[in-house]
């Protein structure tokens, strides 16, 4: 079964379908009245979100997640373990409620709200 990118006025889903008009359905009903602006069947049968682009990287690797050679210009660098999983208990801690999680992500690791806001929301995408 295809991989399909669907764009709306406001997400991007990545849904495996059986042809173009399954992959209008699932947009259909999740959400109702949104309308496609583009609608792509995927080359291949992955799709992969490049951390550095959401701007979450982790200690010691670059944005190609290599070994930090100090020449690394893809992202800001911490001492900080890979986000993910502290995202995602603040998620869970905030049962799903996107805004409640992003404080208590940024109460947790001291992050600034425009970072807490990005993590949270790359691992709600990913389905904590």
């Amino acid at each position: 079964m295809p991989l399909f990118e669907i764009e709306t006025g406001a997400h991007i889903i990545i849904s495996w379908a059986a042809d173009e008009q399954a992959a209008a359905a699932v947009v259909e009903e999740a959400y109702p009245g949104e309308r496609i602006v583009r609608l792509t069947r995927r080359p291949r049968d992955t799709w992969v979100i490049s951390k550095s682009a959401l701007g979450l990287t982790t200690s010691g690797l670059n944005s190609f997640g290599m070994p930090n050679s100090g020449l690394d210009n893809g992202g800001p660098s911490d001492s900080r373990l890979d986000p993910c999983n502290t995202a995602r208990e603040c998620l869970a801690k905030a049962q799903g409620d996107k805004l409640h999680a992003i404080r208590l992500y940024m109460q947790e690791t001291g992050d600034d709200l425009d970072r807490a806001r990005r993590v949270i929301e790359s691992n709600m995408v990913m389905g904590w």
